[in-house]
């Protein structure tokens, strides 16, 4: 697990550093040679014809680009073609940079951003995953925090509401994502809102828990039991 959030904190940090980058025009330029175009061409059914989709045969041909930059080499995969459109071999383009990896050619995005293939999809499909297991860290450390100094502490079972309910605050928060995005309005650092959105409702369900179990423990001062354990 902790791999897992470590690969997507570094790809949310890259999505968004890209992103930022392009935006207030501060990806480093370099003057640059293409030395190989090599085109891949896929085929297949648009949708699921009688089931729902068009049924329409596409084809989609992406292209992988090797440039010349200074004395390194560097290679851009799944270029889609129209960003490709009128380059050449042997042509003098201008690359943008972040970080050593090429995200312009000439002025056109080759970033391949968020994209299903590789760890990408592996991430989006085990996110509900690794979201449910960094919301309840965030309640173990607070709740752990909140029983500091002999204060009231609660057992693990006491602590499910409000993880649930912080999950399913996450859950909505991927469904309105993945509803902007139908519509093209995508963030380059999606993960961190769902995670927050639920780590923010887990919290707040904690405080009334919290809350409750200290008035119980107040109001019988003369019981003579323990406060609930972690």
């Amino acid at each position: 697990m902790a791999a897992l959030i470590l690969l997507l904190a570094m790809r949310t940090y890259e999505e968004t550093g890209v992103a930022h980058a392009r935006s207030n025009g501060t990806l480093h330029t370099a003057e640059a040679t293409i030395t190989k175009l090599t085109s891949h061409t896929t085929s297949g059914r648009d949708g699921g014809g009688q089931d729902g989709g068009s049924g329409d045969w596409t084809v989609t041909t992406k292209y992988t680009v090797e440039l010349r930059v200074g004395d390194e080499t560097k290679t851009v995969d799944g270029v889609p073609d129209d960003s490709v459109n009128d380059l050449q071999e042997g042509q003098r383009v201008e690359a943008g940079l972040w970080h050593g990896r090429v995200v312009e050619i000439a002025g056109r995005d080759v970033w391949a951003g968020w994209h299903p293939g590789g760890w990408d999809i592996t991430l989006v499909v085990l996110y509900p995953l690794i979201m449910g297991y960094l919301i309840a860290l965030a309640m173990t450390a607070a709740a752990y925090l909140a029983g500091l100094g002999g204060r009231v502490r609660l057992e693990r079972q006491h602590r499910l509401g409000p993880w649930g309910f912080g999950f399913v605050v996450g859950v909505a928060a991927v469904f309105v994502l993945v509803v902007c995005a139908a519509f093209g309005n995508s963030i380059a650092y999606w993960p961190v809102v769902p995670v927050g959105a639920g780590t923010a409702a887990a919290l707040v369900g904690l405080r009334g828990a919290l809350l409750r179990a200290r008035a119980t423990h107040v109001a019988d001062p003369l019981s003579g039991s323990a406060p609930a354990q972690v």
